[in-house]
C-alpha cells in the first residue's frame, strides 16, 4: 500500500473510530449490557455472555441478555458463586437461536467453578502468556490464549460436545470473532467509556480485530483483507494491516468497519 494512501486511509478510518466510539450509540449495542454494572466479575461475566450470544438482531440479543441476568438476579458474580440447584430451573427454558438450556447451564457450571478459586476471568487467558510486549510483525500470541482458554472452559468431564461450537478457537481456524470483541471490550481503554479497559495484563497492540460480515465488507472494499472466505488468518490479515494504521491500538479500528458497515451502508 502506497504511503499517501495508507496516509488517506488511517485519516478516514481514524475519523471514523472516534465517531462511532461515543457512549451515544452504547444503549444500542450489545455492550450495554456489561455497562449495567460496576463490579469487574459482573462485568466479565455479563460481557462474556453478551458476546456469546452477540448474532442476529442487536435488540433481540439485548433483550435475551436482560432476560438471562433476570434470571441470576442481575448479580451473575453473586450467582455464580452462591446458587443452588433449585435456582437452576429458570435456565432449563433459555434459549436464543442455537444456544439451548444444554449450553446455558453448562456455561453456569463452568464459570462457578472457575469464580470459585479465580478472582478474574483475565486469568485464563493470559496463564503461561506475556500478552504486554508490544506487537511484533507477525506475531500474535493471543492466539494461543484464545486456544488455552477453549481448552480451559470445556475441560470438565461433563461438558457438552454441541456447547463447544458456542466458544471459538483458533485451533479450529474460527476467525473468533465474539471473543476478539469481548477481548475489544475489556482490553481497550481510552477516554470515550465505551471500552472498558479494566484487564491490565494484555496489550490492546496484541488484540485481533472481530470481524462480522459488517466488518468485512467494509474491510474488502478498503483492500485491508484480500483472503478468500472469513477464518483466522483472514482476521489476522486485517489486524496485520490495521496495524500499519495504528500499531499501538489497531482495533480501534472495530469501531470505524462495523459504524460505517452498519450505518453507512
Amino acid at each position: 500500500m502506497r504511503k499517501k494512501t495508507l496516509q488517506n486511509l488511517h485519516d478516514l478510518l481514524t475519523e471514523k473510530a472516534w465517531q462511532y466510539n461515543n457512549p451515544n450509540f452504547i444503549e444500542t449495542d450489545p455492550i450495554s449490557i456489561p455497562h449495567r454494572f460496576t463490579l469487574q466479575q459482573d462485568i466479565e461475566i455479563a460481557g462474556f455472555f453478551a458476546a456469546t450470544l452477540a448474532w442476529g438482531q442487536r435488540a433481540t440479543i439485548i433483550n435475551k441478555c436482560n432476560e438471562l441476568l433476570a434470571m441470576m438476579d442481575n448479580k451473575p458474580h453473586a450467582f455464580m458463586l452462591h446458587h443452588r440447584l433449585n435456582d437452576l430451573k429458570p435456565f432449563t427454558k433459555f434459549k436464543h437461536r442455537t444456544f439451548n438450556a444444554t449450553d446455558t447451564l453448562y456455561f453456569i457450571e463452568r464459570l462457578s467453578t472457575y469464580y470459585r478459586t479465580h478472582a478474574s476471568l483475565e486469568e485464563a487467558f493470559v496463564q503461561n502468556l506475556n500478552l504486554m510486549q508490544p506487537a511484533v510483525a507477525d506475531e500474535f500470541p493471543i492466539e494461543q490464549a484464545l486456544i488455552q482458554f477453549n481448552k480451559m472452559f470445556f475441560d470438565l468431564p461433563d461438558a457438552p460436545a454441541r456447547t463447544q461450537k458456542h466458544v471459538s478457537t483458533p485451533a479450529r481456524k474460527s476467525a473468533c470473532k465474539r471473543l476478539n470483541m469481548f477481548l475489544r471490550w475489556m482490553v481497550r481503554q481510552d477516554s470515550r467509556g465505551v471500552d472498558f479497559g479494566i484487564w491490565k495484563n494484555i496489550s490492546p497492540s496484541q488484540l485481533v480485530c472481530p470481524c462480522d460480515v459488517h466488518v468485512e465488507r467494509v474491510a474488502r472494499k478498503f483492500k485491508l483483507i484480500s483472503r478468500k472466505g472469513m477464518n483466522w488468518q483472514t482476521a489476522i490479515e486485517l489486524t496485520t494491516n490495521l496495524r500499519k494504521l495504528n500499531p499501538t491500538d489497531p482495533v480501534l479500528y472495530d469501531f470505524a468497519l462495523f459504524g460505517m458497515g452498519v450505518m453507512e451502508e
